[in-house]
């Protein structure tokens, strides 16, 4: 049976109703009796006119993955295409510090979902290996994080998935789904339990370890190449070695050459399959008809649950590589591959958008669109750039201190609630969506742990001018990296970084001879005392301060000292989800469609 701890009971939609003001006025004057025959008679004749909308909105929440904060023109971008977002931005409110609380997509993720920052669900790495690698490993979200979406499940909604989870799928068993976005809230999911990758194509180098599979693939090499030797030379009576010594090496060298191949050289079975809820319908993924097919996927939600209220999670593919584009939008723009999968993920959005109007759903939904960290500058295929552009921030994905790699976007509309138009220069991060979607809903948030996150209503229809973060704390997997500090009575946001990643080569700005930055390790520089910026001045971070410079200096990074203290006093100690064995590939715990090893099927999506 499947593992679906802490399944929620869904309560009955709630709905306020509003009589109109001549139904009160002829009520107070009437009999009582005759006055409630009027008033149900009147609500029955005119339902329309005096039943307002659902006291709940509805929720469209987009998230695009590997997207740069500069590749839009609402933030600056004046040459890549996206007139909806453009459009979402111009009608709605825009925020210009939106911060992810992991540079990378797992613990991203997962702080994004539970308002939490990923070390204390356990989704942040202490190796090298930042995020989950393998549908088939016993890592992810624990069951016992809460969730929004659980939340507004309790509350009456209808809640999905569609797109990237990338959060696990199993603990023990290839059944128990105690990871599944289902055991999280959810009531529907349709989409790739992993993430894209370059070994989904299968045109481009492999991108999962690629320097360890290169490692494996040479001791292979080698003891083969010794085998050969020991067996030509038992032959030519050149080396007196039994042969029982010899085969033993050959099996060895076999059982080698399984152990790593029977994972890294079928990753396109392993990781790239969708499912639709718990069953797999797609091992390998078509990936000519992954986007038509979660479009539709989500219109069809839309469109199947209009009366409401509903929670619809978009987490995009796009603009992820491989880049996975279709024919009608290859070589539309002038940034090569990279520029035409950004113009097909506005397009994506501008037909969920178009669907919300149809359905007359744009005054009752709340829209939320962001990226889960920032563009990937190492990604590239010969002197191709790959990888998003982060506007004027320096680093990128997997860094989590500089701005580059953490600074989203964030654009939010609710017409009649929100003003339109707006530009909020405040400190936010994703995990504010956790408690501002809950409040929206009528729900509350868990007593029983601490959230990282706030509501962000005040801040969004005007009600207040400033963040209520004082401090946010950037991680590289669990090292913290920097410190942001809004000093509230001055209004400057000062941030400490105390480990930065060594970039190769030196001036380039991203770690391209490793592929990726690490966050410990010879790849990584410390500071003691940190490299201070004002980013009220210096958003760029690139004229560090010093005592010298900077008469506040000794203050401010004392009180940020201070701060990550108290900070680290909240943590408890929770298993590891990313650690060696949860993020080793376990052939027992493998989705698979068939019988395994012999997993495939495909399913023509003829349903939506």
């Amino acid at each position: 049976m499947p593992l679906l701890q802490g399944r929620p009971q869904k309560s009955e939609p709630e709905f306020r109703f509003h009589y109109c003001g001549f139904l009160l006025a002829h009520s107070a004057v009437a009999q009582e009796g005759q006055s409630y025959v009027n008033v149900w008679l009147i609500l029955c004749l005119f339902p329309r006119t005096c039943v307002s909308n659902p006291s709940k909105p509805n929720f469209l929440l987009i998230l695009a993955d590997d997207l740069g904060i500069g590749d839009m023109g609402c933030y600056g971008n004046d040459t890549i295409r996206t007139p909806n977002i453009d459009g979402l931005a111009k009608d709605g409110v825009r925020l210009t510090q939106h911060i992810a609380a992991a540079a990378v997509c797992t613990p991203s993720r997962a702080a994004f979902l539970t308002g939490r920052y990923p070390i204390r669900s356990g989704m942040a790495s202490s190796t090298q290996r930042q995020v989950l690698f393998w549908n088939g490993g016993s890592g992810g979200l624990p069951p016992n994080e809460t969730t929004f979406a659980r939340i507004l499940y309790q509350r009456g909604y209808s809640t999905a998935l569609v797109g990237k989870w990338h959060m696990g799928v199993n603990c023990k068993t290839r059944h128990d789904h105690c990871h599944h976005p289902l055991n999280h809230g959810f009531d529907y999911f349709y989409g790739m339990p992993f993430t894209l990758v370059n070994e989904c194509q299968g045109t481009d180098d492999p991108e999962l370890a690629k320097s360890l599979q290169e490692t494996y693939w040479f001791y292979t090499q080698m003891i083969i190449l010794a085998v050969f030797t020991l067996v030509i030379g038992k032959l030519a009576n050149l080396f007196p070695v039994k042969w029982k010594i010899i085969i033993c090496l050959a099996i060895c060298s076999l059982l080698h050459f399984i152990s790593w191949f029977s994972s890294y050289g079928f990753t396109k079975y392993w990781n790239c399959i969708l499912m639709r809820n718990h069953d797999i319908t797609e091992q390998p993924m078509n990936l000519q008809k992954t986007t038509s097919n979660m479009l539709k996927e989500a219109i069809t939600f839309i469109e199947r649950n209009k009366h409401g209220p509903f929670l619809l999670f978009v987490s995009l593919l796009h603009v992820h590589t491989p880049l996975i584009t279709t024919e009608e939008f290859q070589g539309r723009s002038r940034h090569g591959l990279y520029g035409d999968n950004v113009e097909e993920m506005d397009w994506m959005v501008g037909r969920l958008l178009d669907v919300i109007d149809k359905e007359d759903l744009k005054n009752t939904t709340f829209i939320y669109f962001a990226s889960d960290h920032g563009g990937f500058l190492e990604a590239h295929r010969g002197n191709s750039q790959l990888g998003g552009w982060n506007g004027i921030y320096k680093g990128g994905k997997g860094m989590g201190g500089w701005e580059g790699g953490i600074r989203v976007p964030g654009i939010f509309r609710w017409p009649g609630v929100l003003p339109a138009g707006t530009v909020i220069d405040e400190p936010t991060s994703l995990m504010d969506i956790y408690p501002t979607v809950v409040e929206l809903a009528g729900g509350a948030v868990p007593q029983d742990r601490v959230l990282d996150g706030h509501s962000l209503l005040p801040l969004l229809r005007g009600t207040e001018q400033h963040s209520r973060h004082e401090f946010l704390f950037h991680y590289c997997g669990v090292f913290l990296h920097a410190v942001r500090w809004h000093h509230k009575d001055s209004g400057t946001i000062w941030k400490a970084h105390y480990a930065t990643p060594v970039f190769q080569p030196e001036a380039s700005g991203a770690c391209f001879q490793r592929g990726i930055c690490p966050c410990f390790g010879d790849g990584v520089a410390h500071h003691d005392p940190p490299l201070l910026f004002s980013l009220s001045q210096d958003p760029s971070e690139a004229h560090p301060l010093s005592a010298d410079t900077e008469p506040l200096f000794d203050t401010v990074t004392r009180r940020m000292r201070r701060a990550v203290e108290e900070h680290r006093r909240t943590l408890t100690p929770v298993p590891q989800q990313l650690s060696p064995h949860n993020n080793m590939w376990k052939p027992w715990l493998q989705p698979c469609c068939g019988m395994f090893p012999f997993c495939g099927c495909q399913e023509e999506n003829s349903k939506a």
